[in-house]
């Protein structure tokens, strides 16, 4: 057991880091958050402007019940701490088609409904939709014990459960192949395979084992909570503050100090604090380059990492309108040329007809926006910028370039008539914000970057540092960094002696449960 007196600190206020400390310190541990920004939400960030909200990163909730067992550790209840409602549709997708044409599904939770409507797309992908779905809920299943687990090493594969789950991984197959098996039409694959740029990738390499990810929609849901994502944020926060946590916004950490191996103290807000365990909740490979000194990293020098994979990134709209908007709350829009432009994302050019998405949340949330305006949320996959373009010099394309898919695919005329208040990020302001490469997703969720093969939990090589969130096993995504908290803060009450108030929460060995 570690007596040492010093706090835990935690370097980032995101979601991985806000749910380690409420985890730590319900399981009696001392615990500090240092965030850079002057709020709290990382990734998960709200941004308001002119009468305005709007989420940052994030504008959907999946898998509530995870975050639900952060809470119980804590002796709280998500649902009484924010209030989600469940969206049905989940979304309208308007898949474009070599020919021109676009195909329109919307989404829906009756699962009989949802497999009517996509036999009349191909007859057969009906019956392949039952199909899917019975599949990836044995799969899920079966992956549950590994999504919830440090995976340190190939040992930790090929325990029993490892070795169960290994038919359901196929990983030689990619996602949009694994779906061939189910669906015969190219707009119904896409359809049940989108959810790949939820990791920033394709789904042409994106690995099967992601199919996972729309089944979850169908079986569990996607969900709004009222104010949205950040809102989530607000609540764990304040879970950590009554549990004693020090949260310290605006104290950017910038630098770590080390006692050969053992982490002993960072540099917040100018001053040194002394710390003999530190969490780090900021961008992973960032946050290796920025604070870990190149000389006691032995491998992973700057070149290697930078020499990963990383995700693609986002052109991103915030905007305030006048009115309302005609829109769903949310909208999906492929392009025509989809493999072009997911090989323009890749090879760092623009494309002519690119994939956005629309969030439109004022329609069913009116905390987001003036009485009679609405808050508009536009994303635009691009290259990160690693690719030769100068995103400063571009921004004013990339707007036009949003705006005209909005208001000529998704239908919204006269979009830009109406505007009462504009943000736009590029991938350089996400560079900006400590993002290695403007990767919004993190590193690519790749079969040579997955699991054993992410950065681990607990550093290698380090005594006392740790990490928390998307860059780290399980990935991308809320519920994931969820589960990275969860295994994040059992590895460290288990070095300091501490009962995991994870474990006294007795949390499901199974994701599936009720919603």
């Amino acid at each position: 057991m570690d007596a040492h007196p010093a706090p835990i600190a935690i370097v980032g206020a995101g979601p991985g880091g806000l749910a380690a400390a409420v985890l730590l310190a319900a399981s009696g541990a001392r615990v500090v958050v240092y965030e850079a920004q002057p709020e709290i939400g990382g990734r998960t960030g709200r941004l308001t402007k002119d009468g305005f909200a709007f989420d940052r990163g994030p504008t959907f909730f999946m898998m509530p019940y995870v975050l639900d067992e952060i809470f119980a550790a804590a002796g709280a209840r998500l649902g009484e701490r924010v209030t989600l409602r469940r969206l049905d549709p989940m979304y309208r997708l308007l898949i474009g088609r070599a020919d021109g044409s676009i195909t329109r599904i919307d989404a829906v939770q009756d699962l009989d409904r949802m497999a009517a409507q996509l036999d009349s797309v191909r007859p057969g992908d009906g019956d392949g939709f039952r199909r899917f779905m019975q599949d990836n809920r044995t799969k899920l299943r079966l992956m549950t014990p590994i999504l919830r687990s440090p995976i340190r090493g190939i040992g930790d594969l090929i325990g029993r459960e490892g070795l169960r789950a290994a038919p359901w991984v196929t990983p030689w197959r990619s996602l949009h192949d694994s779906l061939g098996r189910y669906f015969r039409d190219d707009a119904v694959r896409l359809a049940m395979s989108f959810q790949s740029k939820y990791l920033g990738m394709s789904p042409f390499e994106c690995p099967s084992l992601f199919s996972i990810l729309p089944f979850i929609e169908y079986e569990y849901g996607i969900w709004h909570p009222t104010g949205g994502c950040h809102a989530l944020m607000t609540a764990l926060a304040g879970v950590a503050v009554e549990l004693g946590v020090e949260i310290r916004c605006g104290e950017p950490v910038t630098e770590l100090r080390f006692e050969g191996r053992r982490v002993s103290a960072l540099r917040a807000g100018g001053r040194w604090h002394e710390h003999r365990h530190v969490v780090l909740n900021a961008d992973a490979t960032w946050a290796m380059k920025a604070l870990i000194p190149e000389a006691l990293r032995g491998r992973e020098t700057d070149a290697a990492i930078d020499s990963r994979r990383y995700s693609c990134s986002t052109f991103m709209m915030y905007l305030g309108l006048r009115g309302e908007v005609d829109l769903p709350h949310h909208t999906i829009y492929t392009s025509r040329e989809y493999r072009r432009n997911l090989a323009d994302i890749g090879e760092g050019r623009l494309s002519t007809d690119p994939s956005i998405y629309v969030c439109n949340p004022s329609r069913i949330d009116p905390t987001l926006a003036p009485p009679g305006c609405s808050s508009l949320y536009v994303l635009m996959p691009t290259a990160n910028t690693t690719a030769p373009i100068d995103w400063d010099a571009e921004r004013d394309r990339l707007r036009d370039l949003a705006y005209g898919q909005v208001e000529r695919v998704l239908g919204a005329e006269g979009l830009r008539g109406r505007i009462i208040s504009e943000t736009t990020f590029t991938p350089a302001d996400w560079r900006g914000m400590n993002i290695n490469h403007g990767a919004t997703f993190n590193l690519a969720h790749t079969l040579r970057q997955m699991l054993h093969r992410r950065p681990q939990h607990r550093l290698p090589g380090f005594e006392g540092l740790w990490l928390v969130g998307g860059g780290t096993h399980p990935g991308s995504g809320l519920p994931v960094i969820f589960l990275s908290a969860q295994i994040t803060a059992r590895l460290l009450c288990g070095e300091l002696g501490l009962p995991c108030a994870a474990d006294a929460a007795r949390p499901s060995r199974s994701l599936v449960g009720a919603a």
